[in-house]
């Protein structure tokens, strides 16, 4: 398995976990769970941009990792 597809399923399952924690804040009506699961969420969103950013920083220097 090649780097950029271990990036490319990290990002899909940061993205998937995410999305678990928006869908959880939106059904819940306890508001201090809904206040976690959107800040749990943020966090995820950051970290995915991060790893998205690193994934264009691989691309760019190892074109042999760009997902096709």
């Amino acid at each position: 398995m090649t780097v950029g597809t271990q990036m490319q399923q990290a990002i899909a399952g940061i993205q998937s976990a995410a999305a678990t924690m928006k869908t959880f804040a939106l059904e819940t009506q306890d508001k201090q769970a809904k206040k976690q699961f959107q800040q749990i969420a943020q966090q995820l969103d950051s970290v995915l941009q991060t790893l998205q950013q690193r994934q264009q920083y691989i691309e760019q220097q190892e074109p042999q990792y760009k997902q096709q």
